[in-house]
């Protein structure tokens, strides 16, 4: 659960930026969208092999 609170002075654009901030930086809306309908274990498991090959890819790239 994300809380923002609001400082002196402060005005409601502000707090809503906060607000975005920190749903992004959390990934809250990402989970929520993959919570959104049930995947199977071996489907999970299989999109969490798919991204760490992406990511040895990339740093083997980066690397050469």
């Amino acid at each position: 659960m994300v809380v923002v609170y609001r400082g002196k002075g402060e005005s409601s654009e502000i707090v809503w930026r906060k607000f975005g901030k920190i749903n992004y930086e959390e990934n809250l809306v990402e989970e929520l969208r993959d919570r959104k309908y049930y995947k199977k274990p071996s489907i999970k498991k299989k999109e969490i092999e798919e991204r760490r090959r992406k990511v040895k890819r990339r740093r083997r790239r980066a690397h050469a």
